[in-house]
């Protein structure tokens, strides 16, 4: 049985891991980067050991140094989270090897869904329906040209090794080709060390579609519906939700089979996720198999009742599932957005920095899983998600209008966030009436990015306005003590923001 638990991870799904531990009575153990020494996980846990160095390949991806904590704290289980090490077969192994349960899945089981040509042709094999491409690793651009002179362009090229919008490039005429796959081959080395390929077909007016699945050691497996993911910036999820506006009832009822299918086909064990892609006509192909928790898991746990992460530590205790397919339904609709540190008028480039005010939303309706507090200053080595914001509501209208008012709480300062382009989605009508893939965000870029000439300047002349209207008030009410140190002050605001082009 799991007593204690190690968390090799960092962040809000850190936190989020130990308030379920914490609900079944598992002590925690929290690791941490030195430019993580002051993270919320860190306060959260009920102990915590440093790992080494801010770069994550000194620490959170250094099997050696985790694996040391685990032993010197005496936890009997690490959780992987997501990243990070989380599909590392080498780290699943070394788990088992150390006498240690990994609340994941074993090492054969993301050896076989992580490569992603194993993956397509175990699907194929298993009856799945798989994109149309090759079953083989490329490498040369001669066997790249021959490959889509067969099955015609577009195309997509992707790494072999990984996922998450790295080497991943999208081909529509010849000219692209060459210069693309050598991209792709190049991204792919410098994020997994392997520069192979492979190349699919490109599914137009594609659709995101992902079914959660939950798999035990005993040969039971069950799926909790599916979740939209088909809005994305740069091949990377920004909004999801369950259920997706796409489904029919048959189609869901048939793609979960298949689901279910897939992870059978490799004896799978723990939560994973299936992921298809779906076209407008409704066929569909599977993409990939994520052997892990997923960031989005919130939306499935509120719709259909489920603790996914209680469900995990379950499963790695040998315990047979108790959930039956025929039990599970989904209740009402939710919807997630994630909130990151990026300007998103600039390319999404993160925005580290330090969080001056924060103002967490709340209410009826909403989750919030996040890390960051007041004072906190976000690394500039990792992934720049701040949070998770989940409304929930009887209908997608009524989720969607929650969200709304919780994006319009949602107060950050200090550093730059997506938040209002968020609320922009919002009020999309392609997005109101679920009418959407994953080129959404590109085809209404007009409306929903900032205009050029309304950037910094438009934002720093609000903050002007509002500061000479607080000082006119201050007057009005305490003339006496309107001084001119309090005069100074403004000045001096008004050299830093160097907007006084009124």
């Amino acid at each position: 049985m799991i007593k204690k638990v190690l968390i090799a991870n960092r962040g809000e799904i850190a936190v989020r891991i130990i308030r379920s531990c914490r609900e079944l009575g598992l002590a925690t153990v929290g690791v941490y980067s030195e430019a993580d020494r002051k993270a919320l996980h860190v306060r959260y846990a009920d102990e915590a050991y440093c790992i080494g160095p801010a770069p994550s390949r000194e620490s959170y991806l250094n099997i050696d140094n985790i694996i040391g904590a685990a032993k010197k704290s005496g936890a009997d289980a690490i959780h992987p989270g997501y990243g990070f090490l989380s599909e590392n077969p080498k780290f699943s192994q070394r788990c088992k090897e150390e006498g240690i349960i990994f609340i994941g899945p074993s090492a054969e089981a993301i050896s076989a869904m992580g490569d992603k040509i194993t993956a397509r042709l175990t699907m194929n094999n298993a009856g799945v329906p798989v994109v149309p491409g090759t079953m083989e690793k490329i490498t040369e651009e001669k066997k790249a040209i021959e490959v889509v002179r067969e099955i015609g362009l577009p195309v997509m090229i992707k790494a072999s090794a990984g996922g998450g919008g790295k080497g991943m490039r999208l081909v529509r005429n010849a000219r692209e080709l060459i210069s693309s796959f050598r991209t792709a081959k190049s991204e792919a080395l410098n994020a997994f060390g392997d520069d192979s390929v492979y190349i699919e077909k490109y599914i137009e007016s594609p659709h995101h579609i992902e079914f959660q699945i939950l798999a035990d050691r005993h040969g039971n497996v069950i799926h909790l519906f599916e979740r939209e993911c088909s809005i994305q910036r740069r091949h990377q999820k920004v909004i999801e939700e369950t259920p997706s506006p796409l489904m029919t009832p048959s189609l869901r009822e048939e793609m979960g089979k298949f689901a279910v299918a897939a992870a059978k086909a490799v004896n799978y064990e723990g939560a994973g996720t299936i992921e298809f892609i779906v076209n407008d006509n409704l066929e569909y192909f599977f993409l990939e198999m994520n052997t892990r928790l997923q960031v989005e898991h919130p939306i499935t746990e509120r719709v259909v009742g489920v603790d996914l992460v209680k469900e995990q530590i379950h499963i790695a205790n040998g315990f047979p599932l108790t959930l039956k397919q025929e039990d599970l339904c989904q209740n009402g609709h939710a919807i997630q957005c994630r909130i990151y540190a990026e300007d998103p008028d600039n390319n999404f480039m993160p925005q580290p920095g330090i969080i001056s005010q924060i103002t967490v939303p709340l209410g009826l309706g909403v989750r919030y899983d996040g890390y960051v507090y007041e004072g906190y200053e976000i690394p500039m080595y990792y992934d720049p998600l701040i949070s998770k914001l989940i409304s929930w509501g009887k209908t997608r209208k009524e989720s969607i209008d929650r969200m709304r008012r919780a994006l319009y709480e949602y107060k950050i300062t200090g550093v730059k966030t997506n938040i209002k382009f968020l609320e922009r989605i919002m009020d999309m009508e392609d997005f109101l009436e679920g009418k959407y893939n994953t080129n959404f965000i590109e085809k209404n870029r007009a409306n929903l990015f900032t205009p050029k000439h309304c950037g910094t300047e438009c934002e720093d002349m609000a903050l002007i306005a509002c500061f000479i209207d607080y000082l006119e008030k201050l007057e009005r009410i305490q003339p006496q003590q309107f001084t001119e140190e309090l005069a100074s002050t403004w000045k001096d605001f008004g050299r830093k923001r160097s907007v006084l082009r009124l």
